[in-house]
């Protein structure tokens, strides 16, 4: 229809970089379409397309390379830099790695490689979740006081021994570490919150359970217990979460099962427990890190356990020795001084146990918790009691409760 009839097109645009002008314009002139265009303009207008081509295809790249790339140019969030980008995300909860990770391959790759909690850790920055299982077999949830919510944890492997024997727990770095027994042996399974998932974990040197623990930091400490044959042990080895390695310490005084750690002073403690089915230990035993030697302290947990009861519920804030009297139901704090037991008041009146059985006490951060809760026929229901210590007696505050199982089978409380 436009055969032989003249029209307007416009001419290629002048790039911004060329001398003949600073302005950007747009000139026209007239077309015959019976003569055809100047050999010269087609291949600057096929030029240009292919110039702006190549740019697409560069931005394109050089975007892949910011998501997959893990090195000096490893930046997270570009205007900013990498550096910069790390202390920001340092100061975020712990509640949010998830959604962080699921930005691209280079956040994912920074929380599963661990690297932020050991900076957090370095800068004093810490979250004290708990972690507990009150079910047989056992379904570990955790409870995040700073968001209040709970978080289910992925279900263990299945191994009907396993569930069904006794188990303790401990919680170390960003693991969460459970011991039990498969047929004759002791396995130990690991939950990671890099990566929300069990897997198997490293077996100590001298495999046992009933064992008092502790952890700080990266780092964690088993003393006493029994072995696969009964036999109550002496020995003490040390955990790196980091290196996931296992090292013998030097023997204990006094050979126990069913003691309770703790860290205290830079120092481990290990305190109370059984030296046979009938003989109660009311002596303690701090080891030195640095000189590796063990010190007996007598009357450390005197009245706290007794034969048929729970090994020593005992908790550590700010640097004070703290215990539940499950006898008692008190609240006791240890006087470094007098090295003796001063009540303190009473434990949260619906807390119930069996001699101490079902009920956790542990520290989380700057308060205590205690976690427990009535039984009844319709099932039961799980209290978290809180109470931040002062000079005055305790004001227990339950900070969350929710309908399960009330008999506490196992708790730990990571903080990272």
């Amino acid at each position: 229809m436009l055969e032989g009839q003249p029209c307007m097109i416009s001419r290629p645009i002048p790039s911004s970089c060329e001398q003949e002008s600073k302005w950007v314009y747009m000139n026209f002139e007239v077309l015959d379409f019976d003569k055809p265009l100047p050999m010269k303009e087609v291949e600057e207008f096929e030029e240009s397309k292919r110039r702006k081509k190549k740019k697409e295809e560069e931005r394109v790249d050089e975007c892949e390379s910011s998501d997959n790339s893990y090195g000096s140019s490893y930046d997270l969030i570009n205007p900013i830099g990498r550096d910069i980008s790390v202390n920001c995300l340092l100061r975020c909860s712990r509640s949010d790695y998830g959604a962080i990770a699921s930005l691209n391959r280079n956040f994912r790759d920074l929380v599963r490689s661990g690297e932020l909690y050991k900076l957090r850790r370095r800068s004093g920055i810490a979250e004290y979740w708990v972690y507990f299982s009150c079910n047989v077999p056992p379904a570990w949830e955790a409870y995040d006081p700073y968001g209040e919510r709970w978080v289910i944890l992925p279900q263990m492997p299945s191994d009907e021994c396993f569930m069904c024997s006794d188990k303790e727990s401990l919680a170390v770095g960003t693991q969460l570490l459970v011991f039990g027994r498969v047929a004759t042996s002791h396995i130990v399974l690991k939950y990671s919150i890099l990566t929300n998932s069990w897997s198997p974990g490293i077996g100590m040197n001298s495999p046992r359970c009933l064992f008092g623990s502790a952890s700080s930091g990266e780092k964690a400490i088993v003393a006493g217990g029994t072995d696969s044959f009964g036999n109550i042990l002496g020995s003490a080895e040390l955990y790196n979460s980091e290196l996931e390695a296992w090292v013998a310490l030097p023997d204990m005084n006094r050979p126990r099962k069913m003691c309770s750690g703790v860290f205290l002073d830079g120092k481990f403690y290990v305190i109370g427990g059984m030296a046979s089915n009938t003989e109660v230990l009311t002596c303690g035993e701090e080891y030195d890190l640095e000189k590796e030697v063990w010190r007996v302290i007598p009357n450390m947990s005197l009245g706290l356990n007794g034969a048929a009861g729970a090994p020593p519920l005992v908790a550590v804030v700010n640097n004070e020795l703290y215990a539940a009297d499950y006898g008692e139901k008190v609240v006791r704090k240890y006087d470094k001084i007098n090295t003796s037991w001063v009540t303190l008041g009473g434990l949260p009146e619906r807390s119930v146990s069996i001699n101490g059985w079902g009920l956790a006490f542990r520290a989380c951060g700057e308060r205590l918790i205690v976690i427990g809760g009535p039984r009844g026929l319709g099932g039961g229901m799980i209290e978290l009691n809180s109470w931040i210590p002062n000079e005055g007696p305790p004001q227990w505050e339950m900070i969350a409760s929710k309908h399960s199982g009330s008999f506490v089978y196992n708790c730990a409380v990571m903080g990272c």
